[in-house]
């Protein structure tokens, strides 16, 4: 049950370099986050898949030296696109249409809004907005990683402008937005492990409009 598995869940703050998260259950947790929802279905935002020891190395110093980035298996950087071009909106609404194999009048007048409306803006405006559609896929990344009983610690502390640096992400038109680390808890030395969970309780969270 996907309530138990998120109580079981916690930003895991030592990870076991030993045990290494298989790339079936790291295939889950990225088709989870390729599946979330975004604004107008655009899916602004890539993930890059770090694996590579020395390059985890060069992010883990300037992700202020966290050991989860080397000490877990893979390093998922969520990062958005720095602006919507014409291009872009086009390209993923001319997917639609070859997947979908129709064209639907309401479909295209709603792609010219976009394109009416997006493009104009001041880039900066538009990465703020592909970034919050970042974070939904973080969110369901993070909630698949629990289901499937994998650790991770979701990371907004490092330097964006270093990480996009070293992946290159600025010529590809990316932002680095968060990053989560997986792996394994190694309970011997997490000071967090053991700790209760605690949030705050329904009354101070939830309230009705009836």
């Amino acid at each position: 049950m996907l309530i138990e598995k998120l109580n079981w869940r916690y930003a895991t703050k030592k990870m076991d370099p030993s045990k290494p998260v298989t790339e079936d259950k790291v295939a889950r947790i990225l088709e989870a986050a390729r599946l979330a929802p975004t604004s107008s279905g655009l899916q602004p935002f890539e993930l890059i898949v770090v694996t590579n020891p020395e390059v985890r190395a060069k992010i883990q110093e300037i992700a202020w030296n966290q050991a989860q980035i080397t000490d877990g298996s893979h390093l998922l950087v969520f990062a958005a696109w720095d602006n919507y071009t014409a291009e872009r909106i086009n390209g993923m609404f001319d997917l639609v249409n070859a997947e979908r194999g129709i064209k639907n009048e309401g479909w295209e007048n709603y792609r010219q809004m976009l394109l009416n409306m997006y493009p104009p803006r001041d880039a900066q405006v538009n990465f703020e907005h592909a970034a919050r559609q970042a974070y939904i896929g973080f969110g369901m990344a993070l909630a698949q990683a629990a289901f499937e009983g994998v650790d991770s610690t979701p990371m907004e502390g490092f330097d964006p402008d270093k990480l996009d640096e070293i992946l290159g992400l600025r010529e590809k038109g990316l932002r680095s937005v968060t990053i989560l680390p997986l792996g394994y808890r190694k309970e011997d030395g997490d000071w967090l492990v053991n700790l209760k969970k605690v949030r705050r309780p329904n009354d101070q969270f939830i309230s009705s409009v009836k």
